[in-house]
């Protein structure tokens, strides 16, 4: 039952991973793609606002995706860690 939970965990925190993986590295684009967006719905807006804007998108997603990586990294190790123990 136990080790069961633990996989689950263990999936649990591959995701996690993956998604901050991806969310980093695709920052930039996430990050023009919703700046774009906002444009967009401003009807026009000056130069250094825009970049402003993309520059304050692209910072939210990697601080996302490194928080999200980072907890998954430590949810996935210590899962493992604990299967590993339970198996000795």
């Amino acid at each position: 039952m136990l080790l069961d939970k633990l996989k689950v965990l263990m999936t649990l925190g591959s995701m996690l991973g993956i998604a901050g993986f991806i969310s980093i590295f695709f920052s930039v684009y996430f990050g023009t793609s919703l700046a774009d967006n906002w444009l967009v719905k401003q009807g026009g807006a000056d130069t250094g606002m825009y970049q402003i804007i993309v520059a304050g998108y692209i910072n939210n997603f990697l601080a996302a995706g490194t928080i999200l990586f980072g907890i998954g990294l430590l949810v996935t190790i210590l899962s493992y860690y604990k299967i590993i123990n339970l198996k000795e």
